[in-house]
């Protein structure tokens, strides 16, 4: 059994903490300031709990020793507390960060680390990377990658047609921060909330915008390969304006933290989501010019018989998977570890990727 740290219990690492510690092979310790997210993760003779605040170096190094990995699942703006101390330690380490800035300090403490330094193990970054490169690396020629990805209530009934599913934080920084892009081969920033498109899939009618950090590394790995690469996230129609309003018109964008405050005072949290993948590429094959498409819908789902929303099923899906594949030692075991690594295959038929497999294979027999 491997022992485990796991850096925050929020909506995220409460999923985290009930798959790895009912697999019977991993020791959780999950560490939170907040009390009462640990006290909500109940008792299980595979769980620990610590409170503890990532700022604390010394704590936060003491409650590293002898573990196998860590496994970040707090917000961005001190997910770099625990990328330091982890490489410190020669420990394996995991993120969900959408952040660039945090992922390129995780590439650069990579450089020297004794363990594997993994991060943006989620959705999208994550397992839409696997995907896509998976597709991508069958063509002889690429010429498009589309990436599209949506987080969306089942029944929205509100402005915005939105409800809150995961981090507050990681939502707004993700609508307001430069998002990466490949045009015409050239590797540019591009602005968020903007080109918007309209499509449909299985009759719902949807939009996609621009948003920073979904392509993870993608953009430096297809660099010079692709002639097109973008990835844009999915809302229900009108939903983009109404945040340009908010964040541009209004300036909500200069002060975060109201802007947070807002919506969580507003939009409430539902378990009734959906998760829409929908991936696109382009290329030459054979000599053919060919379309290869992935789409995929992944709902909530009771698991141990608790009801989890979808956004939470496919984010600890993601980070469990490539856990797993790192015990299993199929994937390097140093330095900086890219989701275009993990091989699709075994993600896919990992106990914890199935989530996904399982999920698609319902709704084609349905």
């Amino acid at each position: 059994m491997k022992n485990v740290l796991l850096l925050g219990s929020g909506k995220i690492g409460a999923i985290i903490a009930e798959l790895l510690t009912s697999s019977g092979d991993y020791h959780l310790t999950v560490a939170d300031m907040n009390e009462a997210n640990l006290v909500r993760l109940g008792e299980h003779k595979n769980l620990s709990t610590l409170r503890l605040d990532v700022t604390d170096k010394a704590a936060l190094d003491a409650a590293l020793e002898a573990k196998f990995a860590a496994l970040s699942a707090c917000p961005f703006d001190i997910t770099k507390y625990v990328a330091q101390a982890a490489a410190a330690a020669g420990v394996h380490y995991f993120d969900l960060t959408e952040d660039v800035a945090c992922t390129n300090l995780v590439k650069d403490l990579a450089k020297d680390a004794k363990g594997a330094l993994m991060p943006q193990c989620g959705l999208a970054p994550g397992f839409i990377t696997i995907a896509a490169y998976d597709l991508a690396k069958q063509f002889d020629e690429l010429h498009n990658v589309h990436m599209r990805v949506g987080a969306l209530p089942k029944y929205p009934s509100n402005g915005l047609k939105y409800n809150l599913t995961w981090s507050t934080d990681g939502l707004i920084n993700e609508y307001c921060n430069p998002c990466e892009a490949i045009v015409e081969g050239e590797l540019m920033q591009v602005p968020p909330l903007e080109e918007l498109e309209s499509f449909s899939l299985d009759g719902v009618s949807y939009e996609a915008f621009n948003t920073s950090g979904g392509l993870g590394t993608l953009c430096d790995t297809l660099d010079g390969k692709v002639r097109n690469l973008n990835y844009r996230t999915v809302r229900y129609p009108g939903h983009r304006d109404i945040m340009k309003m908010l964040l541009q018109d209004l300036r909500l964008m200069d002060n975060r933290p109201l802007l947070k405050e807002i919506f969580e005072n507003s939009l409430p949290l539902t378990y009734q989501d959906v998760v829409l993948v929908f991936i696109s590429v382009s290329g030459m094959k054979n000599g053919q010019l060919v379309q290869e498409t992935y789409a995929n819908k992944v709902y909530s789902e009771t698991i141990n018989g608790r009801l989890w929303s979808a956004i939470q099923i496919t984010t600890a899906a993601g980070i469990c998977g490539v856990l797993d594949l790192m015990a299993e030692g199929k994937l390097p075991q140093r330095g900086f570890i890219k989701q275009e690594d993990v091989s699709f295959d075994d993600f896919i038929n990992n106990r914890f990727g199935q989530y996904y497999r399982r999920q698609q294979q319902r709704a084609s027999a349905a």
